[in-house]
């Protein structure tokens, strides 16, 4: 099986810094995850960047649909590859 990467996209680093901690209490992840900021195209002011949180899942055990909830409670979402 191939490694599956989680991408939770976050308004703001506060939110992608919670998250990124919550995940090992709720789901159990035990690599950290990578925070990246993303800056949205053609904006030059960083308050318009969204932050996203890589989560690295291995063996493939992480539901999508329950990220995906998760994410909407910090009102972000999870990317669909």
């Amino acid at each position: 099986m191939s490694d599956v990467r989680h991408v939770l996209v976050l308004p703001d680093r506060d939110a992608a810094e919670e998250v990124a901690e919550e995940l090992g209490d709720r789901f159990g992840v035990s690599e950290e995850p990578q925070l990246v900021r993303d800056a949205l195209a053609g904006e030059d002011d960083a308050e318009d960047a969204q932050w996203l949180v890589v989560v690295e899942d291995p063996s493939g055990r992480l539901d999508s649909s329950a990220l995906d909830a998760f994410a909407a409670e910090y009102e972000g979402w999870l990317e669909t590859p």
